[in-house]
């Protein structure tokens, strides 16, 4: 079974940055095109990044671009999310997302497209 594990939530305040984290097991990574999607309390979960398994072509919702940087390594079955200038609005549970594809250049941006998640880490802002 394929299984996504993310780390690296945790709580900071605005202004501060944190690197998260997501080894996936379980399936061949490099056909994986792989993302990170968000929910805040109250709100609908909302794409925040996704990259393609070529790791060449990468996308951001508009309230991250210039803040956050999506990457990957697929010798490590990893996908990292670094995220700097954080601000209280960027408070969410974080969720790794996983979807098979056969080209190396496509980007997924629509969440029901994701066929595999993990359970989430929570990154808390303080203002």
């Amino acid at each position: 079974q394929v299984q996504l594990v993310e780390s690296g939530g945790g709580l900071v305040q605005a202004g501060g940055s944190l690197r998260l984290s997501c080894v996936v097991s379980g399936t061949t990574f490099s056909m994986y095109a792989m993302g990170w999607c968000r929910q805040a309390p109250g709100k609908e979960r909302e794409f925040v990044s996704g990259i393609s398994w070529g790791g060449d072509n990468k996308r951001y919702a508009s309230s991250v671009k210039g803040r956050f940087t999506i990457s990957r390594d697929n010798a490590k079955n990893t996908v990292y999310l670094q995220m700097n200038n954080l601000k209280a609005e960027d408070t969410a549970v974080y969720y790794c997302t996983a979807d098979p594809q056969s080209s190396p250049m496509v980007v997924v941006t629509e969440l029901d497209e994701y066929n595999y998640w993990g359970q989430g880490t929570q990154v808390t802002v303080s203002s």
